[in-house]
């Protein structure tokens, strides 16, 4: 039985101890000092270490202009120790849009730089210390399409098992399934005995082979260094609890020293490597929810669809996105799991308005959706800038159907709607339509996709036209479902097509099949009956304890209808730019500014920093929100100072990446919500030195300095500014980061610790108040 393979150890605190200064960049020594990144290189080898990981964390063509040398050198030094050389690539240290302003496409380009520069000495790709999982997909598609290795992606969650951005284990895990990636893990950020319940659900999550990674313990400040609490023994030990987990590679990240992974490789090497046999689910997913279509029926939005809606026409035509978003928004709040996102009209251009809405849609949105389109142009460009698991709508049984959507379903690892027609048609029959079925199940696997990736569209056919239509459909459902085993899908009110009070029609069919085993329908959420029908049919099936769900929807019917976002607290919690800032410059003909900022904007942000910290809202809605607020402040803004009643700001904050550190990504976060809140804001950007952050102070006469860093390499350089700040001015210092604790906060002499950037807000709120 094949063992464990076991990965090097912590190449940054390595370089530490041997003397790398505050603010250098470790890649370069690639160059500069080769022999040096060899020692460590061997000295993890000789300790027993299978794979090498490169000295390529962060080289990048953001921080360097040399990338291609760099890393040819750094995989030519790993693969001098005779072992397997993973060429490791880190996070860019920038938010892709539309958090940030870094465009998807130019992040494919950065990595895919990285891998062709190393593909032909590396063994594998490693990506990892991941936190977006729309990064991640940039970076496992450039791995994917620019080489041929096995790829294996690895995630820094933090405690609440989280990414960043807000995806949970089982959503980030679903997308890289989908995607193709060759093993899954997780590191940085937490020792092993931190990290054990997170490796023991992710086991649980993932079919594939499984990574793990941590540090060594928890960072600590002694002399000036940053150096890590748990030795060698305790290390091994902890690792050996997590190797029975059922693990393929194990090894550490900061501060494991080749004793580390010594005591490592003795303690797991007799423990075989092993996977769980864990069953296949059909999952479609956001960045930060999973929805399963299994045994519980789920309800797919229809109205972002043009067919038989003068206004949604109107409103592609006039590419009014404001319009489908709030669409969207509408079907959440009445209990959709899924969106159908159709926009095909002819005189558009669908492969652009596609991939617009989607964008768009997933920005103030944390539904899956599904890409409903006949253009594969269009199914493509959706595809592939889409975060998380797609469900794509449709394939059909005709060989130039298969042929065209397959390979995308492969390649991005969407669930994929197949109707169950072919060249002759729909077929009058059940029968004839499972024939249909087997064929696409039979074609789909030739290009590696197994049936629970497919759900099956029995497909609804009016029963104006015929008196057994609905029946045949009915009974498809059942043998699809019983027979092959598979998921389906159906266009409810298809069933109705031409007759009177479609609705009693359309109600009673969707019961019908929903009895008959269908796993989701394609319905309008916004209609009361059938809404009513969804969740009495859950009640009075077993699947609704104590029936909390049907009371919590009738008790909510009286409301009014969430078809559109109508007032200004509403559309900045929602994230709704254009309607906050209409709605903000409406109010402020009557409304005094000052009035709007306290009882409106500020009680909005206060609201969503309340669900942020709560882990009920993440990280993409926490910035639309913000941008909603901005929007609605320069709504109001030029009425206010004609007015004489400028907005006074709270008080001074100078914000750096320190020395050495590209990654601003928090820094640039906490800005956001900083302005937000009234604070003047001196941003100095990323990699700062000390004495830069020391003049800002001093010229702005700021009461209050943050500092953010990624790496551990660059805390010296965030201890040093410390120091600097607190000898020659009064201000107080925040720091964060993912390499930050409060306890390291206290040992650097910090004065705060910003674990997010609302707890950053609320330090600053304090501060000024006093």
């Amino acid at each position: 039985m094949k063992r464990i393979e076991f990965f090097d150890g912590g190449m940054g605190t390595m370089l530490q101890a041997r003397g790398l200064k505050a603010g250098e960049l470790p890649e370069a020594l690639n160059l500069t000092d080769p022999e040096l990144i060899y020692s460590v290189h061997k000295a993890y080898a000789d300790a027993g270490a299978d794979y090498i990981t490169t000295n390529t964390f962060g080289a990048n063509s953001l921080k360097f202009d040399n990338v291609e040398e760099i890393v040819k050198s750094a995989v030519s030094l790993a693969k001098r120790t005779g072992k397997k050389a993973a060429l490791d690539i880190g996070p860019l240290g920038r938010l892709l849009k539309p958090m940030g302003e870094l465009d998807f496409e130019d992040a494919y380009r950065l990595f895919s730089e990285i891998v062709t520069a190393g593909r032909d000495g590396a063994d594998v790709i490693l990506l990892e210390t991941m936190t977006d999982t729309l990064e991640m997909k940039a970076a496992v598609l450039a791995a994917k399409e620019n080489s041929g290795l096995p790829v294996f992606v690895s995630m820094m969650f933090d405690d609440s098992r989280r990414l960043l951005t807000g995806a949970d284990i089982l959503s980030a895990v679903t997308m890289l399934e989908g995607l193709g990636a060759d093993a899954i893990g997780i590191n940085c950020g937490l020792g092993p005995e931190q990290m054990y319940p997170i490796a023991a659900e992710l086991r649980k999550a993932t079919r594939l082979p499984m990574l793990v990674n941590p540090n060594a313990g928890l960072p600590e400040a002694v002399n000036g260094k940053t150096v890590f609490n748990i030795e060698p023994d305790e290390f091994a030990s902890w690792m050996k609890k997590i190797a029975a987990l059922g693990v393929s590679y194990l090894g550490g990240c900061c501060g494991t020293t080749p004793e580390h992974i010594g005591k490592l490789v003795e303690n797991c090497s007799d423990i075989p490597s092993r996977m769980p046999d864990i069953p296949r689910r059909t999952l479609v997913s956001s960045y930060s929810k999973t929805v399963e279509i299994g045994d519980e029926p789920v309800i797919i939005g229809e109205r972002i669809n043009p067919t038989g809606k003068k206004l949604m026409k109107a409103a592609l035509r006039e590419n009014d996105i404001n319009y489908i978003l709030k669409e969207g928004l509408a079907q959440k709040d009445k209990g959709a799991h899924i969106l159908d996102v159709n926009v095909g009209l002819p005189e558009i251009d669908e492969p652009v308005m596609m991939k617009k809405a989607v964008f768009s849609l997933q920005s103030v949105l944390d539904l899956p959706l599904q890409i409903d389109t006949s253009n594969p142009e269009a199914m493509e460009a959706a595809l592939r800038i889409y975060n998380g698991k797609a469900m794509i709508n449709s394939v059909n049984g005709k060989k130039e159907s298969m042929e065209a959507i397959f390979p995308l379903a492969a390649k991005y690892g969407a669930v994929t709607v197949c109707l169950c027609l072919d060249d002759e048609g729909i077929p009058a029959t059940a029968e004839g339509r499972i024939r249909i079925a087997k064929n696409i199940i039979r074609t789909a696997e030739d290009y590696g996709i197994d049936k629970s990736e497919l759900v099956f569209d029995a497909l609804a056919m009016t029963v104006s036209t015929g008196a057994l239509n609905a029946v045949e459909t009915l009974k498809a459902v059942r043998l699809l479902t019983e027979e092959l085993g598979v998921k389906t899908v159906l266009g409810v009110s298809n069933v109705s097509f031409g007759l009177p009070k479609r609705e009693a029609v359309n109600t009673s069919f969707f019961t019908l099949a929903m009895e008959n085993g269908l796993s989701a329908g394609i319905i309008n959420p916004l209609s009361e009956p059938m809404m009513n029908a969804y969740y009495a049919f859950r009640a009075l099936n077993g699947m609704d304890e104590n029936c909390a769900d049907y009371i919590s929807n009738v008790s909510e019917q009286p409301k009014a209808a969430a078809a559109s976002v109508t007032d200004l607290k509403t559309a900045i919690v929602k994230g709704m730019t254009k309607e906050a800032a209409e709605c903000a410059k409406l109010m402020s003909e009557s409304t005094a500014g000052l009035e709007i900022i306290s009882n409106y904007i500020v009680p909005a942000l206060d609201e969503v920093g309340e669900r942020f910290e709560n882990k009920t809202l993440f990280l993409p809605q926490l910035l639309m929100s913000a941008d909603s607020a901005k929007a609605a402040f320069e709504a109001i803004r030029e009425r206010m100072i004609t007015a004489g009643a400028e907005r006074e700001k709270s008080g001074k904050i100078v914000l750096a990446t320190v020395h050495g550190d590209i990654h601003d990504i928090g820094k640039n976060i906490v800005r956001v919500l900083l302005e937000n809140y009234g604070f003047d804001v001196i941003d100095l950007g990323r990699d700062v030195p000390p004495e830069k952050v020391l003049e800002a102070v001093k010229e702005n006469d700021a009461g209050l300095v943050g500092l953010s860093a990624l790496m551990t390499t660059t805390v010296p350089a965030m201890e040093e500014t410390i120091k600097l700040i607190h000898r020659e001015t009064d201000a107080k210092v925040i720091v964060g980061g993912a390499v930050m604790t409060k306890k390291y906060a206290r040992m650097i002499d910090a004065d705060y610790y910003g674990g997010d950037a609302m707890e950053t807000v609320r330090i600053a709120k304090e501060y000024y108040s006093c």
